[in-house]
């Protein structure tokens, strides 16, 4: 390792970190587009929502953009179902491709499905509305990513999206004072808006008992705004750092007992921390459990994974578990395939 490459991390290390102070971050529980928030992998979830430092394959592209650059194969491919609350679920696949030496792009989306809500409006009536029959909002993200190897131990990456989110009509007042007013206008207002966004991303494996770290701004945007008040997409900046404890005690390619941690510096919220322990045996099994701190509802997590080789194509299933206090919990679901 050269002081090079050491100088080149510390260097972007250090700007992934002056950014937040340098925005001058203000408003707190007022950001929009929240659903690009949603945890996306059943492996990531089962060990507490970490991805930041131990995501090396086309998932890594909702976590850390940097972490694209390790697939060990020509093409990988993930392909992620979340049952999540209150009947709300959505659908997130990705695609990594090697190009040759050069580097690895990806191809991500999300796409949200809210359910049917049934609408209604105010009314001069005995009710005091009336139904105006039912809709579903609709949310949808689309992204490509770049990353590259600088060495064989950092990466970087960069992923450009663009998301997408309408929440449908709504009849507001034009002019008048009152349902009872003869002079009343009324108009429809839809409240539809589409912006792109950014995340950039940094990795680096110090090839010494699996000890990772990883640097992720996620949703680097402009304000978008509705009525009067604007607001951002939910920037966030992360950091993640990964260790084998066992790996000082055991000289085995059979096990392996990986620890991870993260933090999370949200816009429009305080500093969330998440944890997480996984057990492999022969990379054919993995254990894993997790904790998400500073959350209402969010707490614990399990998941189990299982991966196997079929000549050229490697195939993994992954499960995790959320529990979501009062809204019970989540279940989410990962199949990939590498070739």
């Amino acid at each position: 390792m050269t002081i090079r490459r050491l100088g080149t991390a510390a260097l972007l290390i250090a700007m992934l970190g002056a950014l937040p102070a340098a925005a001058q971050i203000v408003k707190r529980a007022q950001a929009g587009f929240r659903f690009l928030e949603n945890p996306v992998s059943a492996e990531a979830v089962g060990r507490g929502g970490v991805g930041v430092a131990l995501m090396t394959n086309s998932n890594a592209v909702y976590w850390n953009p940097a972490g694209i650059a390790w697939i060990p194969q020509t093409a990988d491919i993930s392909v992620n179902y979340t049952k999540g609350i209150a009947g709300i679920n959505y659908f997130a696949p990705a695609v990594a491709l090697k190009l040759w030496d050069f580097g690895v792009v990806a191809f991500s989306g999300t796409i949200m499905d809210y359910g049917e809500f049934h609408g209604t409006q105010r009314a001069n009536n005995d009710a005091g509305f009336v139904e105006t029959g039912s809709f579903s909002p609709k949310a949808v993200a689309l992204g490509v990513a770049f990353s590259q190897k600088v060495s064989d131990r950092f990466s970087y990456g960069v992923n450009l999206k663009y998301a997408y989110q309408n929440l449908g009509s709504a009849t507001v007042g034009i002019s008048g004072n009152d349902l009872s007013d003869p002079n009343l206008q009324t108009g429809t207002v839809s409240y539809t808006k589409g912006e792109p966004a950014v995340d950039i991303g940094a990795y680096y494996d110090f090839q010494y008992h699996g000890i990772r770290f990883g640097a992720a701004l996620q949703n680097i945007s402009r304000e978008l705004k509705y009525e009067v008040e604007k607001f951002p997409m939910p920037f966030s900046v992360n950091f993640g750092a990964t260790i084998d404890p066992l790996s000082f005690f055991l000289d085995s390619k059979e096990h392996s007992f990986i620890f991870s941690v993260e933090s999370r510096h949200p816009r429009d919220f305080q500093e969330k921390i998440k944890a997480g322990v996984e057990y492999r045996y022969q990379d054919f099994l993995t254990v894993r459990t997790g904790y998400m701190s500073n959350s209402d509802e969010r707490g614990f997590t399990a998941g189990v994974g299982v991966a196997q080789d079929f000549r050229d194509l490697g195939m993994r299933v992954d499960y995790a578990y959320e529990a979501f206090g009062l809204f019970g919990g989540a279940h989410y679901i990962t199949l990939g395939f590498a070739y």
